[in-house]
């Protein structure tokens, strides 16, 4: 299990640091997100100033992007770091994709990310190769690559491909095509165990791939003291109370708590929403237990579930002491 690291860097000058910084603190990997900022832009200046550590989206949003941008986006970023990109892609909700994005908005939702990844990668075949592409699909239609915008073959062609899901049909989407998956921060366990690893199973059997072909990350909260407590109780109430992420609740009988909370984000009572969270709910979700014990906890937790873990509150270079001995009591138990 490799432990990663997220960031949120409102100053693209600061990268350089915080990547630095996170490389020599030891992690495997830096994740960056499509939020508040862009998440290429600071991986090309972390390529630049590491030499070891995996470089992520965690992740980009892919339906307002045309394939080919995101493929030569893709491209560049594996070149400049000599291999060390993955490309992590979610497809957001319908409010997002219209409202903030200005996209019309497809419900076939798997399907057309799957043919966006079979796309990226015929393209890269394409530059790759001898560079040819004829690709005729239900969304994309891409049959025009030039000499002039070809930009040519690298060392390290073989881009990872991971997807964000919650449901069933993005699970499988990604056991039949991609070589990552997701989850979303806002799970448990066992929803894990019974909704994702069963559908990225199903998904990899149809196309004649194991299970183990597709990797499991995802971010955790970590709760060590009453603050990040409430921290996370307030965090989790607002996902639960969206109904995209109610097929978490289901798994353990929750529906009910779910539409309450949607009924008060409705009304704007933000405050009011985090009572609703349970300390039952806070374990199953976060990992609850004092500073010294969380990297024992997070390796019981998510043996044979997880692959990669990332601690869900952003990595703040200012306490490298304490990230340096979550690392290093993790690799020590990792061994």
């Amino acid at each position: 299990m490799k432990i990663d690291v997220g960031v949120l860097v409102p100053n693209l000058l600061a990268m350089p640091q915080v990547a630095r910084a996170a490389e020599e603190i030891g992690f495997d990997a830096i994740w960056t997100s499509e939020t508040q900022h862009e998440p290429f832009l600071p991986l090309a200046l972390a390529a630049e100033h590491t030499t070891r550590i995996a470089l992520g989206t965690s992740i980009a949003v892919a339906f307002p992007r045309s394939p080919t941008v995101l493929a030569q986006i893709a491209w560049d970023l594996q070149n400049a770091s000599r291999g060390r990109f993955i490309l992590g892609l979610g497809t957001q909700v319908k409010a997002h994709i219209e409202r903030r994005f200005g996209f019309a908005w497809d419900d076939r939702v798997a399907p057309k990310l799957r043919e966006m990844i079979l796309v990226l990668r015929e393209l890269w075949k394409c530059w790759q190769g001898d560079g040819k592409i004829n690709f005729r699909g239900e969304f994309y239609k891409i049959t025009l690559m030039t000499p002039f915008f070809n930009p040519g073959p690298i060392e390290f062609p073989n881009i990872p491909i991971y997807i964000a899901g919650v449901n069933e049909h993005l699970c499988r989407v990604a056991g039949e095509v991609c070589d990552g998956f997701h989850v979303h921060p806002f799970h448990t366990p066992r929803y894990i165990r019974e909704i994702v690893l069963p559908n990225i199973a199903k998904g990899a059997q149809s196309a004649n791939r194991a299970r183990a072909d597709v990797k499991l990350s995802s971010a955790i909260f970590v709760a060590a003291n009453e603050v990040e407590r409430e921290i996370a109780r307030q965090q989790i109430s607002f996902y639960a109370s969206t109904p995209t992420y109610r097929t978490v609740l289901n798994v353990h009988g929750w529906g009910a708590v779910g539409e309450q909370l949607s009924a008060l984000a409705a009304r704007g009572k933000w405050e009011e929403m985090p009572a609703l969270i349970t300390d039952e709910m806070l374990n199953e979700v976060a990992v609850v237990a004092p500073l010294e014990e969380i990297p024992a906890r997070i390796q019981s937790r998510y043996a044979g579930l997880l692959d990669r873990v990332t601690l869900y509150a952003p990595f703040d270079p200012k306490e490298t002491d304490k990230w340096k001995a979550m690392v290093s009591a993790f690799k020590a138990i990792r061994k």
